[in-house]
């Protein structure tokens, strides 16, 4: 496919004049933008999209053009190239679909309000300005905005406000950057300001819905944020504020716009005295994560959307390198582990998937680019695996550079791995590339052969059905044995006799410590039980390790999950809560094998309470004073797996705490809540209790108990209950649009509920598109869908339903991978689930 022709080719505007007259009560608005910038032929193109242009002006004569809605452009006929300066006049509507501008909905009192936000990444600020809606055009705006204003109100932009004349705001000049990071908003807002040490405005923004104390927590880790990346990236943050505005409507999880970051309420605001302590790391993570693109993604940019990775990849390492400065004591790099690698290896496992570096030549195709598992996730760990490779003063010093090299301006992978190659005297390049530019990872299996040599081979790791192409990776080995290599380049590596490097190193012979890097490890049985007879002595991080290889080589039927249940006493008792999720990650793969009220899903209830019984217990329902991290993040993982159990004791304790505190439940502490709550929906559900908690979902503002009402109630039994909860997905007053997967996947999930939310979106797509089919989390609907699905009726369901949609550019990878996935699933429980069943009942033994 020839590569898509840029509007920025022809013409680079240099600055933007925004007027915009906003009228909420007729959900429209009117704009005049005057461009100033750079024609290099005399017929160019900008960027329109859903706008009715009045007129196209130069020095006040009217210029013809023509309107092209399917590739969204603006075409003009100048008069000559070189220096001009156009002015567009034009309407447009503002939407529900929570991109572009568009309102926020939210209650007080009763009363229901909004305030007028934006969303203009990927390629939404064409729906609100006319402009060259491309990551390499830069330019500096100037905004002026009117609205239908009242008394209280609050305007926010990416820059200070300087003056209000005649009912119009008008900002400062921002300085150069991408159209998609323009962003404004008002409404009634509250606010809570402090500022950094270098002088920087930190503000925090919600509605007047939310306790001015849920402003608190935020406030504080955006300051120290912007210390921190000051300090470290050794380069001033350039700005004059920094706020962050929560919106009662967002898509994403948050926005990293140029000095006014929005965010989705529960990814900025939290009641500080009763928030679970791996809520406020998330809350946390993101915070960090969209200050760190301050610096990278809106201060340097990438080019092109095929280099979405260098934004998003780098952030997602440095939300965690910050938090491990501001909050050492939460140790966040185990969360790290939790999520990141977990997410990534199993998305990248699936053949099809896409590579972290993806090439874009149609403009549909960019939204198709944001895949969590890849971008985000695979990209951090490739930049952990950098980062571990140079170490940080190189690493420090390469961004420096780098920064001081392409600020206001935009830079390409290639222009990353130059500048941190010389301050580390690396090619980094060269062992990037084989990691960006392919996709899936590398199993590596470490044995012992026939001669006695401990031999290492490399080889494409497959969940599911995987044409193997042959590709090799320069994979960083980080063994604990210091005569290994640091990387392996061929296919298979000899690393000499294995008798003499056991009895030289004295420990059992690893692979990838502190799982820094992306490939597993395959340890034939002589080397496993090695690892096993000494599983004691292994930190957290490498006992999780070795359950997350196992989990993916059982998937991909390397070995059997048959082989996993005996070993799975060894880590039941841990106290540490990455190995326990771990853990409960195993079990959660093991229930695929059995069917609901089966005597193998018996023996397995009965296995899990063995596991659980211990550490219930050890932690109990209630928090201790006092007590450690992993202790306070373990604890709902247990009582989860003891309730999953069906221990009576469990059971009969949470229903109590719940009649003991039935009229005060968002007071329940917030590390149990949701399993308290969903103890009494699957257990002592009915219509009053559904109802109640609905109730208390849309009146209450406190983003983690909303999810903990929906995680719950969602789980209760009965049809009559779970068709009430289905009938809400549509009414936008109790179930927002941006909260529908989350609820749909719930209801899915619930065997009682799994047909009824199948047919639901069977016959809702069109509804659903409409509603969130301009969003780039649209296809994710399909990725819920496959999550669940085991059996080979629900995948011929699935192809049926879904083939005649793989033209939809933005469904097609996900359409294929999640057939791919699921039929993988189908061929793998078919295999296996007699084998695992007998392990089980051997295990009760």
């Amino acid at each position: 496919m020839p590569e898509v022709s840029r509007f920025y080719t022809k013409f680079q505007p240099d600055h933007y004049d925004i007027y915009l007259d906003i009228d909420r009560s007729h959900k429209a608005f009117s704009g005049k933008t005057t461009i100033t910038g750079t024609a290099l032929t005399p017929q160019i193109a900008i960027h329109q999209e859903d706008m009715t242009i009045e007129a196209v002006t130069m020095n006040d004569s009217p210029l013809p053009f023509t309107t092209d809605d399917a590739n969204t452009a603006l075409y003009i006929d100048l008069p000559h190239a070189g220096t001009v300066t156009l002015t567009v006049t034009y309407s447009a509507k503002l939407t529900d679909k929570m991109m572009g501008i568009y309102p926020s909905y939210y209650t007080v009192d009763g009363v229901k309000k909004e305030i007028i936000g934006t969303q203009f990444e990927t390629t939404a600020a064409r729906q609100a300005f006319p402009c060259v809606d491309e990551p390499e055009a830069k330019a500096t705006f100037s905004l002026a905005i009117k609205f239908d204003e009242h008394a209280g109100e609050t305007i926010l932009s990416n820059m200070p406000e300087k003056e209000v004349v005649n009912g119009v705001h008008y900002f400062e000049t921002t300085v150069r950057m991408s159209t998609y990071l323009v962003a404004f908003a008002f409404g009634e807002l509250q606010s809570k300001m402090t500022q950094t040490k270098s002088g920087v405005q930190i503000g925090v923004f919600a509605t007047k819905a939310h306790q001015a104390n849920e402003l608190d927590f935020a406030l504080d880790i955006a300051k120290n944020a912007i210390e921190f990346f000051e300090e470290f990236y050794h380069t001033p943050y350039p700005l004059p504020h920094s706020w962050q505005l929560a919106l009662p409507d967002f898509s994403a999880g948050a926005m990293e716009n140029w000095g006014l970051v929005t965010y989705r309420e529960a990814y900025l605001l939290l009641d500080p005295d009763n928030t679970a302590l791996d809520t406020k790391q998330v809350v946390a993570t993101v915070i960090t994560h969209e200050l760190a693109h301050q610096w990278f993604g809106d201060l340097v940019t990438m080019k092109w959307w095929d280099e979405l990775w260098l934004n998003e990849s780098f952030a997602n390492m440095m939300e965690y390198v910050a938090i491990d400065a501001i909050r050492p004591e939460w140790n966040i790099w185990e969360l790290f582990q939790t999520s990141e690698p977990t997410l990534a290896l199993q998305r990248d496992a699936t053949d099809g998937v896409q590579p972290i570096h993806v090439a874009i030549n149609d403009p549909a195709e960019i939204d198709t680019v944001f895949d969590a598992a890849i971008v985000y996730a695979k990209g951090s760990r490739m930049l952990v695996m950098v980062r571990a490779l140079i170490g940080d003063e190189a690493l420090r010093t390469g961004l420096k550079n780098y920064f001081a090299q392409h600020k206001y301006g935009n830079a390409t992978g290639d222009d990353l791995w130059t500048a941190l190659g010389e301050a580390a005297g690396i090619d980094v390049g060269a062992i990037m590339n084989s990691w960006l530019k392919q996709p899936g990872y590398p199993v590596v299996t470490a044995q012992v052969n026939a001669a006695g040599q401990l031999v290492l081979t490399q080889k494409q790791f497959f969940i599911g059905a995987g044409q193997d192409q042959g590709r090799v990776w320069q994979v960083p080995l980080n063994s604990n044995y210091e005569s290994v290599p640091q990387i392996m380049k061929d296919r298979e590596l000899v690393l000499g006799d294995y008798a003499s490097l056991r009895a030289e190193n004295g420990e059992p012979f690893r692979l990838n410590l502190d799982n820094t890097a992306h490939y597993i490890v395959h340890y034939d049985q002589q080397l496993f039980q090695d690892i096993l007879d000494n599983v004691s002595s292994l930190d957290n991080i490498a006992q999780m390790q070795l359950l997350q290889d196992l989990l993916l080589l059982a998937k991909g039927q390397v070995i059997s999950f048959a082989d996993l249940i005996p070993a799975l006493h060894l880590f039941a008792d841990s106290h540490s809560y990455i190995v326990m999720t771990a853990l409960s990650a195993v079990i959660a793969e093991l229930k695929r094998f059995v069917l609901p009220d089966s005597p193998a899903e018996k023996h397995l209830k009965e296995f899990v309470n063995n596991l659980s019984v211990n550490q219930v217990a050890r932690l109990g329902w209630q928090p201790v004073p006092g007590e450690s991290a992993d202790d306070e993040l373990t604890r709902p993982i247990v009582l989860n797996a003891a309730l999953y159990a069906e221990n009576d004791a469990a059971i009969a304790a949470a229903h109590q705490i719940y009649t003991a505190n039935s009229q005060t439940l968002s007071h329940l502490p917030a590390a149990t809540r949701m399993l308290i709550l969903r103890n009494e929906a699957q257990h002592f559900g009915n219509m009053n209790l559904v109802k109640h908690l609905l109730n208390e979902y849309v009146t209450t503002a406190d983003s983690s108990y909303k999810q903990d009402i929906y995680a719950a109630v969602t789980q209760v039994k009965g049809d009559a209950e779970l068709n009430h909860i289905v009938a809400q997905f549509q009414n936008a007053d109790v179930v927002k649009p941006q909260d529908l997967r989350a609820w749909f996947g719930q209801v899915l999930g619930n065997p009682n509920g799994e047909q009824l939310a199948w047919d639901w979106i069977r016959n809702n797509w069109q509804w659903l598109e409409d509603t969130v089919g301009g969003d780039m989390e649209y296809p994710t609907f399909v990725t819920v869908i496959a999550r669940y699905f085991k059996t080979k009726e629900r995948l011929e369901e699935f192809k049926e339903f879904f083939t005649p949609k793989l033209k939809e550019a933005i469904l097609t990878r996900e359409i294929q991978m999640d057939t791919n996935l699921i039929a993988g699933r189908v061929a793998l429980i078919a295999d296996q689930a007699p084998a695992v069943q007998t392990a089980l009942a051997q295990a009760l033994q």
